[in-house]
């Protein structure tokens, strides 16, 4: 088996910095020991290539090495309408979404869009995604098998909707159940890619619809659960009139069996006090996306509510709603509205950090990623500056590790990206 010890500066959170003080891990000439699809050892570079003299040695100093990012909430077929600004959620998805995700219908698309969805994960670092999938099983399939060989850990499903979109986008709950136990059969724990059962939200499915979902999840052992929850006013209201016996919108999800340990929900930017307290109990995890959240004028997330309650929160760049596939892009935009929230949570670099590693990995259920810890599969990004760049200069300079850190959720973005390692493979070089 390889051996492979490389040499930069590293960070990791392999522990909670919303519980704990001493969360961020920083190593300022660190080493990185993988042995095949895992890490062996980290730690002082020295110290490391005294007790592995065998191993190939990699210099990537002037870099730095950190866990590979986790996308919690993401779009496969919106990747082509970044960008449609202007709009509110339900306009947004009627104009410019909603088109766009009819065309997945046609094979050679959906396989160009598979391609370039699957690069531009790779190419910003994100090492393991979980992705909102299509509406179409031949879609799914392709997703699935070009994912399959892209190196890259990949959770997905077919969505599933009766209601309230295009009619080209339905499925029968018959239909719906028939087409996602085929996927769940054929690529659930085939290499790295795992099936999420995937209603768009309570509004477009009906409690048919949301009983196939609940009998999918009771009749696989391992799924996950992805949708949408109170994103935006409109939506909210609209759920409470097509389900006029829920307490809420979670109620409809609760309902049905759908809240666990493995399932993630987008958004939850309007969120009771009493729906915290229930999706804490039920250890469900919130996909913040805070990107989309402001571009689509959604609102402001309290993060301070979230933890005060006790629910799991990780970062979510919302590809098409949000602005792009960075996830350092999404740690500095939850920052910053946090800054502006009303009941501010201050986040620190060891926080971003977090959110947009270990925080995802465990929304998940995937002990396996999100750190640099030894016994984790070997994913990583390495950072490289350019040359003559701002951020070199400010990193060059930086006083502390924290400050470089909060420097790269600031400045660094893909030019910056120069290495993206899956499972101990390359998945991506500039």
């Amino acid at each position: 088996m390889s051996r492979e010890l490389f040499r930069a500066a590293i960070f990791h959170t392999p522990r909670n910095p919303f519980r704990e003080s001493n969360a961020l891990e920083v190593w300022s000439d660190g080493g990185l020991l993988v042995e095949g699809s895992r890490i062996a050892a980290i730690g002082n570079f020295t110290d490391l290539d005294r007790a592995h003299p065998g191993a190939d040695v990699r210099d990537c100093r002037g870099g730095f090495l950190l866990p590979g990012f986790v996308d919690t909430h993401i779009h496969y077929p919106q990747l082509r309408v970044i960008g449609a600004l202007g709009q509110s959620l339900l306009d947004w998805l009627a104009n410019s979404a909603l088109p766009e995700e009819v065309r997945m219908s046609e094979a050679p698309y959906a396989s160009q869009i598979a391609r370039e969805f699957l690069h531009a994960l790779a190419a910003h670092g994100t090492t393991t995604a979980l992705v909102f999938g299509a509406h179409f099983d031949s879609a799914m399939e392709i997703l699935f098998d070009q994912a399959l060989a892209s190196g890259l850990t990949i959770a997905s499903g077919l969505i599933v909707s009766d209601r309230m979109l295009r009619p080209e986008l339905y499925v029968t709950p018959e239909g719906a159940y028939q087409q996602s136990s085929r996927l769940i059969r054929r690529y659930h724990g085939n290499g790295a890619l795992r099936y999420a059962v995937t209603p768009r939200f309570a509004l477009s499915t009906s409690e048919p619809m949301l009983e196939v979902c609940q009998t999918l999840m009771q009749e696989h052992s391992g799924l996950l659960f992805q949708t949408h929850i109170n994103e935006n006013k409109d939506e909210i209201a609209q759920v409470q009139r097509l389900f006029p016996w829920a307490e809420d919108y979670l109620a409809v999800y609760q309902k049905f069996g759908l809240l666990g340990e493995r399932s993630i929900l987008a958004h939850n930017v309007w969120a009771s006090d009493g729906a915290l307290c229930r999706l804490a109990s039920y250890g469900a995890s919130v996909s913040h996306c805070p990107c989309s959240n402001a571009a689509l004028g959604s609102g402001l997330f309290s993060m301070r509510r979230h933890v005060a309650a006790g629910v799991r929160v990780s970062l979510g760049t919302d590809v098409g709603g949000g602005t792009g596939f960075g996830m350092l892009k999404e740690g500095l935009q939850a920052y910053l509205l946090q800054r502006l929230s009303p009941d501010c949570y201050p986040l620190t670099p060891a926080h971003l950090l977090y959110l947009a590693t270990r925080a995802g990995a465990q929304a998940l259920a995937m002990d396996e990623a999100g750190d640099l810890s030894p016994g984790r599969f070997a994913d990583f990004v390495y950072l490289r500056p350019p040359q003559g760049s701002v951020l070199e200069s400010v990193c060059a300079n930086a006083d502390s590790a924290e400050r470089v850190l909060s420097s790269l959720f600031t400045l660094a973005g893909a030019e910056s990206v120069a290495e993206t390692w899956a499972r101990g493979k390359q998945v991506y070089r500039q």
